[in-house]
């Protein structure tokens, strides 16, 4: 059984509509979960297809197809979980489409500013998950500020843990730039190669190896 997440933009991709097609004729134990955030970069979702939701595209490829409320952890857990023991049990593919948003950059190099308003980020501001699935939490007395920052605290120890012992094996060598690039090397490549070697040997560097 097998789990693909992608976005809105990814689903009007040729390769995503094969992917499905393939999925519905041979009837594969597979969920796609479509993560549909409303924009593809600046390209709004409904620049991207005519069709009402992307759930019911499920329907040409004959499979389910479902939409859910993105921001609702609960929601997207049983809906994802139904399509899992659904594939498991040989009843085939299902599309999850889950409705959410996007609230910072695409990328660092990304202004959303430019293609979208402030009333528009504000609106979703006040639906995101986090904040509403502690409300949740709070309100079944599962969760306290002293266990909220337990948790807060011990997971910023988990990742600094990790980052250090990442960090602690990094031993790059700016040599390796250079290896698995051609099979034949040009004149032009390998002398870019010396060069640089001749540089960190210049420069007591041991990566001149």
């Amino acid at each position: 059984m097998t789990l693909t997440y992608f976005g809105d933009g990814a689903s009007s991709h040729g390769d995503c509509q094969e992917a499905m097609n393939f999925a519905g004729v041979f009837q594969v134990p597979l969920v796609f979960l479509c993560l549909n955030n409303q924009w593809a970069i600046s390209l709004p979702r409904v620049k991207q297809t005519r069709a009402r939701t992307i759930a019911q595209k499920a329907i040409a490829y004959g499979f389910p197809g479902i939409q859910v409320d993105g921001n609702d952890l609960l929601a997207v857990y049983v809906a994802t979980k139904e399509a899992v023991d659904r594939a498991r049990q040989g009843g085939g593919p299902t599309l999850v489409e889950t409705v959410t948003y996007r609230l910072s950059l695409h990328t660092t190099a990304d202004d959303p500013t430019k293609y979208r308003s402030e009333d528009e980020v504000k609106a979703w501001e006040a639906k995101e998950p986090l904040p509403r699935f502690r409300r949740y939490l709070e309100a079944k007395g599962l969760v306290t500020d002293q266990v909220d920052a337990e948790i807060e605290a011990e997971v910023d120890a988990e990742i600094r843990a990790a980052i250090e012992r990442a960090e602690a094996r990094m031993d790059p060598n700016l040599m390796d730039v250079f290896e698995h690039v051609y099979a034949e090397p040009p004149a032009e490549f390998l002398a870019q190669r010396k060069e640089l070697a001749r540089h960190l040997a210049e420069s007591g560097d041991a990566r001149a190896s």
